[in-house]
């Protein structure tokens, strides 16, 4: 943006004093206004390059307010929303699974069914019940059943087994679990963990057929199918501001943590989805996801079951079938998470790749280096960037479609009026960064890395931090006395940048930045340069502790499944692409890295292993010596001169 405004505004004030009596009290007037404006010209065209942007996205914001106070006072919730639609539209199509087509009637008369067996069963407002089931429309239908009683529902990772899962099951005082057919083998490993008073339920989906496994558990299909398909005379609905799930977090790091979704903060998500990305009945979503995430079971199915869209759900993230999948059901928008859109650019060409009507994609996680090319091999006209938490509220969008960021804060609020903020962080620590008399957080300046933090107000429902079930996690992300005192904040734990025009851009999660040579190194940025310049593998970047060095070395896991990697290559593209401090000293090339459902990509225990040889599982090391742009094999000779510090790093 070129700076030309004191030209503009000299030539004003020429024009200004041409029209006023020399010394008089109008003439210094238009001397301090102009004068002001010369001073403040590079932040007043910000603005006004940035205002149709931020007037859009606050006409967006104030719907989304004046909506969910609507449901507040109407006490809608979205088993209610459900049994409207399916009174005006029943024969409409709500949810598609393979050749399974469920009408709204359908799904509301079934997730009836439930709600009076488990009513009848003595279950009540409070209870949790745990659901452990893959995709399909049941699923849906049973936590919306056990909504109507009051009951909150508990969304278990299906990939936990072991200490995890039952981790996963006490934590929330489980009262029951129900199971799908396929995964009950699971719970049948961890049934003498999981307290004697815990009803064990199993269903079978349209789609399958039980095999009887874990006869002991009670057989749910038979039963529901004897209830009736109306509503309970005399049951006392739940509230607006009562809890309706337990979301967890995808455990990267340690064992999963139940976040508190209440339903003023699931109906808010959704009518920003809706708002946001400007969606109507007339659409139908593509839905990859596990629904027992947030982006699947809020972002994907909240739309149809309170707004009238159709949603279609596969089993599993498939980058073969994805967008012959979305053609094959006419879908008009489809999600993403993670690193799909990166194995969708990986993937051969297909006769599908435009031949497709998604006008939108919503989701998080699309990178900056293959932004563009996703959206020009794709034909994607629109990408809705979302970044939030489940358990958080420092939620953004990228509504635009402005390439790399994941949000953006709106330059048309003053700082005090902006419920988020960048503050400056110890990087590897995540603590804040304190000063003044008051001792108080430092908000970063355009360009400054700084975590994202949003502004804890009971009264407003965004604003609301409901945390974690388990009240010491919720603590231990609330700071205190940020800006002033008396104030509290949610501490998001990412880092991002802001630029001049108050886009937001990821940079990474506070612990994942790491020291070198005295430069702090940014894992994401690395795995961003090495994906670019190894053919968009997978890729896990980390710092790894060389004894008698300040710091932590970086080290690098590929993915270089058909050994086709070119490590020289590799070496002098990162040379290009990142300085040298940043480069991996380590390599460790393997046939996969294990994967969280949300795909992200698992790197704790590839940390641990680091650069032993006796560790990595047959996995080839490689290392990276003084300056050159070269890697060579690590082999135990050279890992013990390592530990014997032989080798300067």
């Amino acid at each position: 943006m070129e700076d030309k405004s004191y030209k503009i505004v000299l030539g004003c004030l020429a024009v200004i004093l041409s029209f006023v009596q020399p010394m008089s009290f109008l003439h210094l007037i238009a001397i301090a206004v102009v004068a002001l404006c010369v001073w403040y010209r590079r932040k007043i065209l910000v603005l006004l390059r940035t205002l149709p942007r931020d007037i859009g996205f606050l006409k967006v914001l104030l719907r989304v307010k004046m909506d969910s106070e609507k449901f507040k006072k109407k006490n809608f919730t979205p088993a209610s929303m459900l049994s409207v639609l399916a009174r005006n539209r029943p024969n409409d199509a709500v949810l598609l699974y393979d050749e399974h087509v469920w009408t709204y009637k359908q799904l509301d008369e079934f997730s009836w069914q439930i709600a009076q067996y488990f009513h009848k069963m003595g279950f009540k407002q409070g209870d949790v019940v745990a659901l452990l089931s893959t995709n399909r429309p049941e699923y849906a239908a049973f936590w919306i059943g056990l909504s109507r009683l009051g009951v909150v529902t508990a969304l278990v990772n299906t990939s936990l087994r072991n200490m995890a899962l039952e981790h996963s099951l006490n934590v929330v005082n489980t009262k029951a679990v129900v199971v799908s057919a396929d995964l009950c083998e699971g719970i049948c490993e961890i049934k003498k963990l999981i307290p004697g008073d815990c009803k064990l339920f199993k269903f079978c989906g349209a789609d399958q057929s039980f095999d009887g496994a874990c006869d002991d558990f009670i057989f749910l299909n038979p039963l529901l199918e004897r209830e009736p398909l109306t509503p309970i005379e005399g049951l006392s609905p739940p509230s607006y501001d009562s809890e309706l799930l337990y979301i967890y977090t995808s455990g990267t790091t340690g064992l999963p943590k139940a976040a508190i979704m209440k339903t003023s903060r699931y109906l808010g998500v959704v009518l920003a989805a809706v708002h946001l990305g400007q969606l109507t009945a007339k659409d139908r979503m593509y839905t990859p996801l596990p629904l027992y995430h947030s982006a699947g079971s809020i972002v994907g199915v909240g739309p149809a079951i309170t707004h009238g869209l159709s949603c279609v759900l596969r089993g599993k993230f498939s980058a073969s079938k994805y967008w012959e999948n979305c053609a094959k059901y006419k879908c008009t928008v489809a999600q993403y998470i993670g690193e799909m859109c990166r194995y969708l650019l990986a993937s051969p060409a297909t006769q599908f790749d435009k031949k497709h009507q998604v006008e939108k994609m919503f989701g998080n996680g699309l990178k900056s280096n293959i932004w563009q090319n996703f959206l020009d091999r794709f034909a994607v006209p629109k990408v809705v960037e979302f970044y939030g938490s489940t358990e958080g509220n420092c939620s953004i969008v990228n509504y635009e479609g402005k390439v790399g960021a994941v949000g953006f804060l709106p330059n048309i609020l003053p700082t005090f009026a902006s419920p988020l903020a960048l503050v400056k962080v110890n990087e590897q620590t995540g603590e804040l960064i304190r000063s003044g008399k008051d001792n108080l957080c430092i908000r970063c300046e355009p360009g400054e890395p700084g975590m994202i933090i949003g502004k804890i107000k009971d009264s407003e429902a965004s604003r609301q931090y409901h945390g974690y079930v388990d009240k010491s996690d919720s603590a231990k992300k609330v700071a205190h006395d940020v800006f002033e005192k008396g104030d509290k904040y949610f501490m998001s734990g990412d880092i991002l940048v802001c630029d001049e025009l108050g886009y937001l851009y990821f940079k990474d999660r506070t612990g994942d930045t790491f020291r070198w040579k005295g430069e702090n190194v940014s894992t994401a940025e690395v795995e961003n340069a090495i994906t670019s310049a190894a053919g968009l593998r997978d890729a896990c970047v980390y710092g790894v502790e060389i004894l008698g060095t300040d710091g932590r070395a970086g080290m690098a896991t590929i993915v270089d499944s058909d050994s086709t990697l070119d490590l020289d290559a590799l070496a002098k593209s990162l040379a290009r692409l990142i300085p040298s401090y940043a480069q991996p000293i380590f390599l460790r090339i393997a046939k996969n890295i294990d994967m969280t459902s949300t795909f992200k990509l698992k790197k704790i225990e590839l940390q641990r292993d680091a650069f032993d040889p006796a560790k990595v599982n047959g996995d080839a090391l490689y290392i990276r010596k003084g300056k050159l742009a070269h890697y060579e094999k690590l082999t135990p000779q050279l890992y013990q001169d390592i530990l014997l510090g032989n080798i300067k790093f």
